[in-house]
């Protein structure tokens, strides 16, 4: 459904209050208020805008809908229009892409995602204009749903060249005779050498700052060059302090990741200029600028990019500043998580957790204005990828060992905080990290999944329907873990209608263009509610809300096992959720990852125990609600088939 709206006339005052920015052309604030009450009820929708719905003609300019790496026409109204297909699936958070304007198209390449940030002040008019933003939030809160904005504070798009040859224009370079094979030694005394390719946009790292060269050799630092073309989005960057040369870093692309001075300073691949985050003038602006979006629309999280590549310092000031700011107008309990692209457990958690640094820093980062005293606190919680890694992938994916989950849960304490923030989401990281089987820049779960029941000898020979209803299995156990496990529970779109695109752009589907399901051919209407995947996710997420447990409860891992093969237990892992602020409720989850055999919660004699009593009857919910009688001692025996899940609840909370 396309829907023409006008535009209200937007009175150009500048609109900011003492210390803040000019936002032109942007109407006053709204009020704000708290819509969030404890963020471990949500169940987030990832949505990239410029692939969920095209709500409005009028801004469809420079489409390309048959290439992935071009705008497709989604906008704000869009997903507006279809608040009754996410509220019918049980969300009640939407997760949306980059409000902000980008960067129009560089290297035949488009900033539809909207991590190509140049001016941080206005809407990006591919998505429609403020009037259309604040509509989708109010009806968001008028459905009680809240709404997470997607920011960067790392890098802005890829906004000036670097002229290293010193004629004013960006050019493609080979430097070098090419006389010297690639890779070889230079003898003493010889002067011979390869050809290097240098891209002004985007040369690689150097520490020293990227130089200039002539023919006579170094020139010193390279000039850096805004090109002005406002056919591509290359325009003055703003709020102005981004025209300043000296707030970027100038060290070129990072290539080498394990290099802190290269995570923290080198641009983001692509040519996205990196931003020296320590300068207080640069702390202040992102803060100002994404702030006001909050007091624009009344939105209630940021989700934030690349955080692992700024520093500490600027999270503890911008968390503190943004949480201050927001309270001070009535918006308190707001949501921020942090994206850090990364496996290791201690790096994801150590940007939740309470970093004091020593007094000589805090004072140096106090010094930057008057506010309340700088604390250690960070974000609210975080983007978990080790569990993407670990979890979905190695265990639901590959049938790798189950112990390898317990070993990862048990670590939370370890790597996350375990104190809320001050002025916060109010609850500790690591009982609220944003749990995840796939996302905008990891394939598709089923993507992998379908190569890995390709290649096992298991399914040679059988059907492409039998290996498609496996491929279904498998990620109806992946969505059991991510409705139940501890944390904040986010889906990426399209999933329910079991999209299974490889890797950026291909994961980056239109909603208005499904896939067939698995072992169908033919595609379903769009937004299609009556699948089987979205009718079990809609399924686990009613759970999810009628029972405390599933999202209050404590964790307790009941049954983990290192073994794959044809062990009685190989694929085995179970665990209860209870306690804590969940008072008497209870659930117990169990899984089958194995592959390949029928799997039991018992092993060379010794049995799976559980803390429901003796006597107790569990019914297992998604299962016929067939039920077990829990034995002496807390014994539970249960047999599972291969790739599949149990959801037991205590007969009486059935």
């Amino acid at each position: 459904m396309h829907v023409r709206r006008l535009s209200l006339a937007l009175a150009p005052a500048l609109l900011a209050a003492a210390g803040c920015l000019h936002f032109d052309t942007l109407e006053e604030p709204v009020k704000i208020a708290t819509h969030a009450q404890d963020w471990r009820e949500a169940v987030i929708y990832q949505v990239l805008i410029d692939r969920f719905d095209d709500g409005d003609d009028g801004n469809n300019y420079l489409l390309d809908r048959e290439n992935m790496a071009r705008y497709h026409g989604g906008d704000w109204i869009g997903l507006e229009n279809r608040l009754d297909y996410i509220q019918e699936l049980g969300v009640n958070t939407l997760w949306i892409s980059p409000v902000i304007k980008n960067i129009e198209t560089d290297a035949n390449v488009d900033g539809y995602h909207g991590y190509w940030a140049v001016d941080l002040t206005q809407p990006n008019a591919h998505f429609g204009n403020l009037d259309d933003l604040r509509s989708l939030v109010r009806a968001a809160h008028e459905r009680d749903m809240l709404v997470v904005i997607d920011i960067v504070a790392n890098h802005m798009g890829q906004l000036f060249f670097y002229d290293m040859n010193l004629n004013g224009v960006p050019d493609i370079l080979l430097q070098g005779t090419g006389t010297r094979p690639q890779g070889t030694p230079v003898p003493p005394g010889f002067d011979q050498s390869g050809f290097t390719h240098i891209t002004e946009y985007d040369p690689d790292f150097n520490p020293l700052g990227i130089q200039a060269f002539t023919s006579l050799g170094p020139a010193g630092p390279a000039p850096i060059v805004f090109p002005y073309d406002p056919k591509s989005g290359h325009v003055t960057p703003m709020p102005p302090i981004f025209q300043n040369p000296e707030i970027y870093n100038r060290r070129g692309r990072t290539f080498n990741y394990d290099d802190p001075q290269q995570l923290l300073t080198g641009d983001f691949p692509g040519g996205l200029k990196d931003v020296n985050t320590t300068r207080c003038d640069v702390k202040q602006a992102f803060v100002d600028s994404y702030a006001r979006w909050i007091e624009l629309t009344d939105a209630d999280g940021f989700r934030i990019d690349t955080v692992k590549h700024v520093e500490r310092e600027f999270w503890r000031y911008f968390t503190q500043r943004v949480r201050q700011r927001l309270a001070a107008q009535g918006k308190t309990q707001f949501f921020m998580f942090g994206e850090a692209f990364d496996g290791r457990d201690d790096l994801v958690g150590s940007f939740t957790k309470n970093d004091l640094p020593s007094d000589a820093e805090l004072a140096r980062e106090n010094s930057c204005d008057d506010g309340p005293k700088l604390t250690g606190d960070q974000l609210d919680s975080a983007f978990y990828f080790p569990q993407h890694y670990q979890v979905f992938r190695d265990v639901f994916q590959d049938a790798a060992s189950t112990d390898r989950i317990a070993n990862l849960w048990a670590n939370k304490t370890v790597n996350y905080g375990t104190v809320a923030p001050k002025d916060s989401a109010g609850i500790p990281p690591y009982k609220a990290l944003v749990n995840f089987i796939d996302n905008h820049d990891v394939a598709r779960f089923l993507y992998f999944a379908r190569q890995r029941v390709d290649n096992d000898p298991a399914f040679a020979g059988k059907s492409l329907r039998d290996k498609e209803l496996r491929l279904r299995a498998m990620l109806q156990n992946a969505l059991l873990m991510l409705m139940t496990a501890e944390g904040v529970p986010c889906l990426y779109y399209g999933t329910e209608l079991e999209y299974r695109g490889g890797n950026d752009p291909s994961n980056r589907e239109d909603m208005w263009r499904p896939y067939p399901y698995l072992g169908e051919s033919a595609a379903p209407p769009a937004f299609d509610t009556t699948g089987p995947t979205f009718v079990f996710t809609k399924k686990l997420i009613e759970y999810r809300k009628k029972l405390a447990a599933l999202r209050r409860g404590d964790t307790k891992v009941v049954w983990s096992t290192t073994r794959t093969g044809d062990e009685t237990d190989a694929g085995i892992f179970a665990f209860e959720r209870a306690g804590g602020e969940a008072g008497n409720n209870y659930v117990l989850v169990v899984f089958n990852t194995n592959q390949n055999h029928d799997s039991r919660t018992q092993f060379d004699g010794a049995t799976m125990t559980v803390s429901a009593p003796a006597g107790a009857v569990l019914v297992d919910v998604l299962g016929g609600n067939k039920k077990y009688t829990v034995g002496a001692g807390g014994v539970l025996d249960l047999t599972l088939p291969p790739v599949s899940g149990m959801l037991l609840v205590p007969q009486q909370d059935v």
